[in-house]
């Protein structure tokens, strides 16, 4: 059941014109990824306790309710690892979320040397051999991929789009998830060479799995438009000197991205933090358009929506109102006026609304409620 041939309803409808860049009358939106289950149950009109029971059907019931016109990132249960007072306890910490002992693949990593010697020894030979595995006209992955698509499609039913994103962005990361922040970026800072042989070789594999990637995005007739999603940023800038990413980053990550950008694939970055250095940059590196910004931290929204692709065409943006300042701190006046701002100088193509990003529990329920509205006046009216 490729989307195309899909007889889809007006909010999907909506939302495959905007992500094919045609004009449109109104603004579609993006899902609202509310972490709260109490008002996803509200607002879902289901009864207390729904959620945990049936976190798809209510997840959904939800995202069709507020008007929803496309999904890409789908994780309906995502919102049961939070409480209102953040996350359980019980929750396992990670690298970068709180573990006080961090271990890989039984190596210790407690020093930058632990993360090159682990990096030298066990994974690199991995990543080397894992390029060397792929074949790019691998037909099963290819069908995998479009299956996996279409199954949560029909799941959707004609309401709402679904665009890709889960096994479909592969390209160098930081590797802080891994060997946590403090041990990476120190080994990072000491030892370029190394840091430059593992971009190089997640390239090598990514280059080859895109391939894959834009194959099945092609046969299967899928939405054009994949948002990579990775954070470089913090409030301040980049997590790294942007002139180092210049050297060992940026040429691995344009090499990688090729296949889909080949095969006429839109791809967008997720903006978290500061940002403004490297969106030039990635702009060159053939992406198409940012989704997310946070304006707090120095974001030029106005700016970037005035940009062009190194085509020279416009950029695709898919705006929200704060997650992090509006929603949770202001009124709902505030609420109101940031929509205004962001379709008065977003572009007048491509365009589509949400939140900047999850929406954490406890947030204003009354201005969650009323950026529900906002999106529906300018779906319904556009500009």
């Amino acid at each position: 059941m490729a989307t195309s041939s899909l007889q889809l309803g007006e909010n999907a409808e909506l939302a495959r014109a905007a992500l094919e860049m045609r004009p449109t009358k109104g603004i579609p939106q993006w899902l609202l990824h509310v972490m709260e289950t109490a008002l996803l149950e509200e607002l879902s009109g289901s009864q207390p306790g729904a959620y945990e029971k049936a976190p798809e059907q209510v997840y959904l019931s939800f995202q069709r309710k507020i008007g929803t016109c496309f999904i890409d990132q789908y994780i309906p249960r995502n919102p049961l690892t939070m409480t209102s007072r953040g996350f359980d306890s019980h929750t396992q910490r990670s690298a970068t979320t709180g573990a006080e002992r961090i271990e890989v693949d039984g190596m210790l990593i407690d020093s930058p040397e632990a993360v090159t010697e682990h990096m030298k020894r066990i994974l690199f030979p991995k990543l080397a051999a894992e390029a060397a595995s792929i074949d790019t006209r691998d037909n099963a992955s290819i069908a995998k991929l479009v299956e996996h698509e279409t199954t949560i499609q029909k799941e959707f039913g004609t309401t709402i789009l679904k665009s890709p994103y889960d096994g479909f962005q592969v390209f160098p990361y930081l590797r802080y998830g891994k060997y946590g922040y403090v041990n990476y970026l120190m080994a990072y800072a000491l030892y370029p060479e190394v840091m430059a042989k593992d971009f190089q070789l997640q390239a090598d594999v990514a280059v080859k799995k895109n391939a894959i990637h834009a194959a099945a995005i092609v046969k299967g007739n899928l939405p054009k438009v994949v948002r990579l999603d990775h954070d470089m940023t913090d409030s301040r800038g980049t997590l790294v000197d942007v002139k180092s990413l210049d050297q060992i980053w940026f040429p691995q990550f344009a090499r990688c991205i090729k296949p889909l950008l080949d095969a006429g694939i839109r791809l967008l970055w997720h903006c978290d933090g500061n940002i403004m250095s490297m969106v030039p940059r990635l702009i060159e590196a053939g992406i198409g358009g940012f989704q997310g910004f946070q304006y707090e931290d120095g974001v030029d929204y106005e700016a970037i929506c005035k940009m062009k692709t190194r085509d020279k065409g416009p950029l695709m943006i898919w705006a929200g109102s704060s997650v992090t300042r509006t929603l949770p701190f202001g009124k709902k006046e505030d609420v109101v006026k940031e929509l205004k701002w962001l379709v008065e100088k977003g572009p007048k193509i491509g365009l589509c609304l949400g939140g900047s990003s999850s929406i954490a529990p406890a947030t204003n329920h009354e201005n969650v409620k009323t950026l529900i509205e906002g999106l529906a006046h300018y779906r319904t009216h556009g500009k």
